[in-house]
């Protein structure tokens, strides 16, 4: 009997293809509950599953014949790796699946927190033109401080670069020979990074350590009118913090999409007039779709 491979979550037709050809017995089962997921998944050899899927520590117990739990992305974020490793299911991710269309939004919520685009195209659909209201700003000249200086953040900072801004970067992980090489000044604390620049944006990985990374401490040092894009991964701002400067005016606004909690449609962030929201748009492109798989 063919090994069962359990999808949890849409993927590209190409991929599902290549499973079937492969000889394998593909499972696909979406929008699953929790109860449902600890059912699907027994008797699975495989897990396939992209962002939305919880493999907690009851799902590895479920899935007693797992042998690997797939993520079509980059994050792992929600897989216990950890106990998936004690348990000898390995866990594979695709890395660099979404790293340009993740770089592109970056720079489309930039551009749109810059400019106010979703602010004055909601106005002028319900009929006011407020040309005065909306005055932006421009990037070029601007310093762009980037809080992970991984593969997406340096194809921000090299897109970002273009529109003549100013470079500067938080990454404990990198050297001052590899910052110099990429034209970007490297800070020693996260706090000087805020305390300098006009825009920073987060490209940290999401682990233990950089969980409210982005707080309210850190939110307190920022220069003044300072601008925030999370499109990397959801709860390394503390969402409240940012709506409180945000609020009172020691930021001048966000553009933020990703959210400790998701999916989500309430937050203190949505009544603020100068904060762009997205749900999770940072992958979602029908070429990354097809790269995952």
């Amino acid at each position: 009997m063919a090994p069962r491979v359990l999808v949890s979550e849409p993927l590209a037709a190409r991929g599902l293809e290549a499973m079937t050809a492969a000889g394998l017995d593909v499972d696909v089962q979406t929008a699953l509950s929790e109860p449902d997921l600890l059912r699907a998944v027994e008797g699975a050899a495989a897990l396939v599953i992209r962002s939305a899927t919880q493999v907690t520590a009851e799902v590895l117990e479920a899935g007693r014949d797992l042998v690997v739990v797939g993520r079509a992305g980059i994050g792992l974020d929600n897989v216990d790796v950890a106990e998936a490793t004690r348990r000898g299911v390995m866990v594979v991710n695709a890395p660099q699946s979404n790293i340009l269309s993740a770089a592109e939004h970056t720079l489309a919520l930039l551009l749109a927190q810059a400019r106010n685009v979703p602010q004055a195209h909601n106005d002028l659909r319900g009929g006011a033109w407020n040309r005065s209201k909306w005055e932006g700003v421009e990037l070029h000249g601007k310093t762009l401080g980037i809080v992970g200086l991984g593969r997406v953040g340096v194809l921000v900072a090299q897109r970002a670069h273009a529109f003549g801004m100013r470079l500067a970067a938080y990454d404990p992980f990198v050297n001052a020979e590899r910052a110099r090489q990429l034209g970007v000044q490297l800070f020693r604390t996260i706090e000087e990074l805020f305390a300098t620049c006009d825009f920073v944006s987060i490209h940290a990985t999401k682990t233990p350590q950089t969980i409210g990374l982005v707080n309210a401490d850190v939110l307190a040092h920022a220069r003044e009118g300072l601008r925030l894009v999370n499109a990397g991964r959801g709860g390394i701002v503390d969402e409240q913090a940012l709506a409180d400067a945000v609020a009172r005016g020691q930021l001048g606004g966000a553009a933020i999409d990703t959210f400790a909690t998701e999916p989500t449609t309430e937050s203190p962030l949505f009544a603020l007039d100068n904060v762009v929201v997205t749900p999770h748009l940072g992958a979602s492109t029908s070429r990354r779709r097809r790269a995952a798989v």
